[in-house]
């Protein structure tokens, strides 16, 4: 993990947005229309958000026929978290143990 990647995913969980999508594809696969429908937002701003979290590699896409469905990339969010903990608060946790879990 380079550390644009974690500049990428500070970047998109900083936004109150992202972080409803992120929570809404939380544990299982949603649609753009269901997103947009629980959110009360307008379908494009519902896209404009998921293009910013799939830059980031924090959502997996699935395609069925003309729908898009989206989950959150679990692994890749414990990943970047990880790595900003070694980075910024390597006193708090076993900083051998968070390497150990990001190789």
């Amino acid at each position: 993990m380079t550390a644009n990647d974690v500049v990428l995913f500070a970047k998109a969980i900083a936004d109150a947005t992202r972080q409803q999508i992120m929570k809404l594809c939380c544990c299982e696969w949603i649609s753009v229309a269901d997103i947009t429908e629980k959110m009360q937002v307008s379908q494009p701003t519902v896209s404009h958000h998921l293009a910013i979290l799939r830059e980031a590699g924090l959502v997996e896409i699935r395609v069925e026929g003309r729908q898009t469905f989206y989950t959150l990339n679990q692994n890749r969010i414990a990943n970047c978290c990880g790595q900003l903990m070694v980075k910024f608060a390597p006193d708090e946790v076993s900083t051998e143990a968070i390497k150990q879990t990001l190789s």
